[in-house]
């Protein structure tokens, strides 16, 4: 069993517990907690578990990392700590440790990444001899491989989208939701999710990764950007209300120019509420999915819904790119020490799990 700690117990980390314990090769052996209230309580509570998983949560980094675990799944924000986020990975890279985490954006594509974030990695690396594995809770699959995968289906391939498209009213992370994307937020309030070059930054490393795929060069990377306002106050069940007039929706593009044109495409569709923007895009079920659409012959368009937690596609879109990391764990554990990007890691099967539920034996 490769002896695996879940570091945070958020949105991510939460998902991230139930990964573990329900993968037959990883040993859950720890979990590291910021929240003193969280301090003592057990994984599986913490994780939404009907059961209990007799690991207790710890904020004793020290000592988690001193016992050697083999593997760790970074599950904290970076959002808006990416400096803190980046010291603690290096710092588990350091113990020795296989990472994955989807906390350090501009490691998506770590060839392209910039010096200030590539090299303490690579550092840490040559200390410890760990390995890194970042990808995206939008989810990465989503903007790397699916897109990939489907354009091998058609004869030929004129452009490729991939869209994220939610309603955030059963989100819970209002640090994010109001503050980086500005949701809730005056309309004259400038998100720092939304300022000039930070979706790049975000979602730039999924362009070059699938233009790098394809064997196109890119002239370059452009973003469009659209806000929209509530037209009256809305009430959430997680993160209280939104009032009307303020920013209730979010479309943005991620743009690979490839010949002048906007050929590889990340959008994105974000609203608090149904009824705002009602003329862009929706999801099936009206609250969220993610989907690739292959304009060429044939046009190819695959939507992908996934819920957790209840019926939350929020939950469910987070449980689908931690299952993405999770499953790369034992992978990984066999490969030489280093970084590692989604083009490198294999899509995983379901081995050992299918028709597998509750408590491993």
């Amino acid at each position: 069993m490769i002896s695996t700690v879940v570091w945070g117990t958020g949105n991510v980390g939460r998902a991230a517990i139930r990964a573990v314990e329900a993968h037959p090769a990883l040993e859950l052996v720890a979990v590291l907690v910021h929240d003193p209230a969280k301090v003592g309580r057990d994984a599986g509570e913490l994780a939404g578990l009907a059961h209990e998983l007799e690991v207790r949560a710890s904020d004793d980094i020290e000592a988690v990392l001193a016992a050697r675990p083999r593997a760790v799944v970074y599950a904290a924000s970076g959002d808006i700590r990416p400096d803190d986020a980046l010291a603690d990975i290096t710092r588990a890279l350091r113990s020795g440790a296989v990472v994955v985490s989807p906390a350090l954006y501009p490691l998506y594509d770590h060839r392209g990444a910039p010096p200030e974030f590539r090299d303490p990695v690579v550092a840490a690396i040559a200390e410890g001899g760990g390995s890194l594995f970042a990808s995206g809770v939008d989810p990465g699959w989503g903007n790397d491989v699916l897109p990939l995968l489907v354009s091998g289906l058609g004869s030929t391939v004129d452009a490729i989208r991939c869209q994220e498209i939610f309603d955030y009213s059963t989100y819970d992370q209002p640090d994010s939701v109001r503050l980086l994307v500005g949701m809730g937020q005056p309309m004259d309030y400038d998100p720092p999710m939304l300022w000039e070059t930070v979706p790049t930054m975000v979602w730039g490393g999924q362009i070059r990764l699938m233009a790098r795929a394809l064997g196109v060069e890119l002239d370059e990377i452009r973003e469009t950007l659209d806000r929209r306002p509530l037209d009256t106050t809305v009430s959430t069940r997680t993160m209280g209300d939104f009032e009307a007039g303020t920013q209730g929706a979010v479309r943005f593009e991620v743009q690979g120019i490839v010949g002048g044109e906007p050929l590889i495409v990340i959008e994105h569709v974000t609203r608090i509420h149904p009824s705002c923007a009602p003329d862009w895009p929706t999801p099936p079920d009206g609250t969220g999915a993610h989907r690739v659409v292959i304009e060429g012959r044939p046009r190819i368009e695959v939507t992908v819904e996934a819920a957790d937690e209840g019926e939350n596609r929020s939950a469910g879109g987070n449980a689908t790119a931690v299952g993405r990391l999770v499953n790369a764990i034992d992978w990984l554990v066999d490969q030489a020490p280093g970084l590692y990007d989604a083009l490198d890691v294999p899509l995983r099967p379901a081995v050992g799990k299918l028709g597998h539920r509750g408590r491993k034996q």
